[in-house]
This record gives structure tokens, C-alpha cells and sequence, in this order.
């Protein structure tokens, strides 16, 4: 009888200590899966792939250039401008563009000489005297056909962007132009910028810009930072004359 009593006593122990015990939950419980161990030098694939930021871009701050526009001269949108592949008119402002901070026009008051050393109309130096707006006053007038000016910057910089005003008085198209950016006033290692020159009529290069309108927001090359001392602008003439001119060119950079 007391070996009865004493298996029945162990049984209801082990039941009580069962209750006593605590449940796991397994949605709150749930371990994490160990990530895997990688030998040095090995990669694990990714379903996309992060994009990975250039040195120095994830703590550069990109600001609006300082750039300021002159008053306009016309206004609306022009018409019978008879000139192939011509840029559609954006039909707002243009947005700001952005360049990292610390970003100037370096060419302001810098030394400028052209194909045409005696200029019909005005100075060389007018070219990068600040002075944008679209009248006979501020315009350089160079002599007819192929012509370049060119900008020295006097030291090395990077170049994030060209603006260009060539006489925005009326709705105009100027023919073949063509920007680059060298290290040597001679251009053997050149970096075209821009380039709307189709038929190579130059000698630059097989152009694939389009052609656009001159107005008072002249024309913003995105330079990408290119690394440069000297500014080089050819130009054709125009749709309306043979002659080349020049308002103002602004070269940001650092």
C-alpha cells in the first residue's frame, strides 16, 4: 500500500512541476537567422544592388549655382525660325541647376582672345565683364563664318558648368557651336562639352546637340565637373547674318 501511495505522490509531482514551467511563444521568440560568415574578399548578391556614392559626393552639399539672368527682350514664343533639329522651347523657367557648394564664375574679368583679335563691335574683355544684358552696348561682334573665343581661367579648375549669351536682342539661332574645356592652350587634350556642329563643318567633331533659340537665360552647358584652365567657344555665324557675337560667358567652377 505505501509503495501504491508513493508512485501516485511522485506523478502528481512531476505534473505540478510541467505547470510551473514557462510557454514559449513562438511569434515573440522567434530568433533571428545568423547571417552568414563571408571569407575576406568574397561578396554576397544582393535582388538590387545599392548604387555606390564617388568619393566626397555622400558629404557634399549641392546648391544652386549663383547664376543671375538678364531682363529679357522678347518675350513669347518665336516663329518661322527655319533651322533643322531646333530644341522645342522649355515654356517655363529653367530649374536651378545645382553644383556643390563653393561653386563661383571663374572666368569674371579673366584674360579672353579669339581668331578675331580686333573684334567689328566692342572688346574682348566685355566678354566676361558681368555685363549680360542683350543690348548694341554689351554685345562683342567677331567677323563673319568660323570664329572661337577663348577664356583662360590662369589655373587649373573643375568645371561644373558653362553659360553662354551669344546677342539675345531677337530670337536668333547661332550655327555650329561648339565649347570645350583643355588643360593646354593648344586643346590636344580637349573635352567637348557641347557640340551641335552635324556636319563636322568645323573640324571638331560630329556634333549631337540641337540647336536652340538665344535668349536671356543663355545657354547652360552641364560640364560634370570636367577638369580644365581653358574655355574654347567656336560658333558659325547665325540664322540671320554671317557674323558671330558674344554678350557674356560664365564658367562655374572651383
Amino acid at each position: 500500500m505505501k509503495k501504491v501511495l508513493y508512485s501516485i505522490l511522485i506523478v502528481l509531482m512531476g505534473l505540478a512541476l510541467a505547470g510551473c514551467e514557462k510557454k514559449t511563444d513562438p511569434q515573440t521568440e522567434t530568433q533571428a537567422p545568423t547571417p552568414p560568415r563571408v571569407a575576406q574578399g568574397a561578396t554576397i548578391e544582393t535582388d538590387e544592388a545599392a548604387p555606390a556614392a564617388s568619393v566626397g559626393e555622400a558629404d557634399t552639399d549641392l546648391v544652386p549655382i549663383p547664376l543671375t539672368l538678364p531682363r529679357p527682350m522678347f518675350l513669347g514664343t518665336p516663329e518661322n525660325i527655319d533651322v533643322p533639329n531646333l530644341q522645342a522651347p522649355l515654356g517655363r523657367t529653367r530649374p536651378p541647376f545645382l553644383a556643390p557648394e563653393g561653386v563661383t564664375n571663374v572666368a569674371l574679368n579673366r584674360p579672353v582672345t579669339s581668331s578675331e583679335p580686333f573684334p567689328f563691335m566692342g572688346e574682348l574683355d566685355m566678354i566676361v565683364d558681368g555685363d549680360k544684358e542683350g543690348t548694341d552696348a554689351s554685345v562683342v561682334e567677331l567677323g563673319p563664318f568660323v570664329q572661337w573665343v577663348m577664356i583662360d581661367l590662369e589655373e587649373e579648375r573643375d568645371i561644373y558648368a558653362i553659360v553662354a549669351w551669344h546677342f539675345h536682342s531677337t530670337a536668333r539661332v547661332y550655327l555650329d557651336i561648339v565649347v570645350q574645356v583643355s588643360s593646354d592652350p593648344e586643346f590636344i587634350d580637349a573635352v567637348t562639352v557641347f557640340n551641335n556642329d552635324h556636319d563636322n563643318s568645323l573640324g571638331q567633331g560630329v556634333g549631337t546637340d540641337q540647336n536652340y533659340v538665344e535668349t536671356s537665360e543663355g545657354k547652360l552647358i552641364d560640364c560634370g565637373g570636367v577638369r580644365g584652365r581653358y574655355v574654347r567657344l567656336w560658333s558659325q555665324g547665325n540664322n540671320q547674318n554671317d557674323y558671330n557675337h558674344y554678350v557674356e560667358v560664365e564658367v562655374y567652377g572651383k
